[in-house]
């Protein structure tokens, strides 16, 4: 398949991956951007992100993009590109279904000749052994003699203004080697940064999905440690500083794993490694020390809390950041719930204050605004720059005179808080 000016695309899915894609790509080709979410499309025709990763002006400006939630609208499409989300089950198995779901409809609308182009986290062989199947079966077309696959991993940052689509090496490749250069050099015309050819589909996903279990297994470390330091009395962020120095020293830090990245892609490889006879253990490892952290966090303010004999139950405790990291409005698999839920399991009482989260958006007690000396223990959960601007102080003014803080993230010094990790 050629890439030309009139090459038309589809992106199938358009939340904090596929609405940057569709806007880059619509400068420069006619795009369809789908989504089953119709309140979504009426926003975006609206030229409004609820999700903040694109601005007002840059969806007025992206002038070749049709929103849209009608299959039909995309027949004359060309090349399809699908970024839906690839969730976990409360089991933690791989949740394959939005997956299945985006591959019928492209299935229903496939011409010959055309390409479709996966960028969601998979397990490695999931394009070729999942997604190809449905889309021959729905098409009624032939894999790789009447349409192509190709697989190019997402790298989106939520909340990074710094490191953008554009910015950010793209990793390419193809079910035939002539079909790998059309994807990759479909992905050149808006990656500045430059595209990764790979040898194979299976290699792309591959490297997609180590890139974020190497994270979590650097986090899931550096929790650990902060474990054993707590019970040493032994201040982390102190002991990371000094580490630091070295020039070869990886500077993670402890903290609550959330997420659709990293929280989510170490069981997609783990699952296929499984099917394979194979039982991860470092990787696991990792997993249950993060999947435990929020109930630690509880855990040492509950601790805290009783050797200064303050009662537990029906305390009044507030919580700071309910995001999955800072300045992003994003809560999918945010574990600050996971300290929440502990809380609530002692008889706390829990107010959340997020400035990030839109009120309606979860089913939480999301205040307007937390009242002063009000609360018994106050917890930094997430590293909001609005937090950090607002200071110790004005956060203190919050609890009660004996009032705990807890503070997370590390936001301030040690000396300024009663709790860190």
């Amino acid at each position: 398949m050629d890439i030309t000016q009139d090459t038309r695309l589809a992106i199938i899915g358009l939340g904090y991956v596929g609405l940057p894609l569709a806007v880059e790509f619509g400068k420069k080709f006619s795009v369809f951007g789908f989504d089953i979410n119709e309140e979504r499309i009426s926003q975006l025709n609206e030229s409004f992100d609820i999700t903040q990763e694109v601005s007002k002006q840059e969806l007025s400006d992206a002038k070749l993009i049709t929103y849209t939630t009608t299959a039909d609208d995309l027949v004359s499409c060309d090349v399809f590109i699908v970024t839906v989300p690839t969730p976990l089950y409360e089991s933690k198995q791989p949740d394959l279904s939005p997956l299945k779901a985006a591959s019928e409809l492209v299935g229903s609308v496939l011409r010959r000749g055309g390409l479709v182009v996966y960028e969601s986290t998979v397990y490695p062989g999931a394009t070729e052994e999942f997604c190809v199947p449905i889309l021959e079966q729905k098409s009624g077309l032939k894999f790789n003699k009447d349409f192509y696959v190709g697989y190019s991993p997402e790298r989106i940052n939520p909340g990074d203004k710094e490191h953008r689509l554009t910015t950010i090496k793209k990793i390419t490749s193809g079910s035939t080697e002539k079909i790998a250069e059309s994807v990759d050099s479909l992905y050149r015309t808006i990656i500045s940064a430059g595209t990764h050819k790979a040898s194979s589909i299976k290699v792309a996903e591959a490297a997609k999905i180590i890139e974020n279990t190497q994270r979590d297994l650097n986090i899931g470390l550096i929790n650990e440690l902060a474990l054993i330091f707590n019970k040493m009395e032994i201040d982390t962020e102190e002991v990371l500083a000094a580490a630091k120095t070295k020039w070869n020293f990886l500077p993670f830090s402890p903290g609550l794993v959330g997420g659709h990245c990293i929280g989510v892609d170490p069981y997609y490889l783990t699952y296929k490694a499984e099917l394979l006879g194979f039982h991860p253990e470092i990787i696991l490892a990792g997993r249950r020390i993060n999947d435990g952290m929020g109930a630690y966090v509880a855990q040492q303010l509950i601790k805290k809390m009783i050797e200064r004999k303050t009662h537990v139950k029906d305390s009044n405790v507030l919580i700071l950041g309910l995001t999955f990291k800072e300045n992003c409005p994003d809560t999918r698999n945010t574990r600050v719930v996971d300290v929440i839920s502990e809380l609530q399991g002692y008889g706390a009482k829990v107010d959340v204050f997020d400035p990030w989260v839109d009120k309606g958006a979860v089913a939480l007690n999301i205040i307007q605004e937390p009242e002063k000396s009000f609360y018994d223990a106050i917890i930094v959960t997430v590293a909001h720059k609005y937090f950090v601007e607002m200071g110790v102080d004005a956060i203190r003014e919050f609890g009660k005179e004996a009032a705990l803080l807890f503070d997370v993230k590390s936001v301030f010094s040690a000396d300024q808080v009663d709790i860190r990790l």
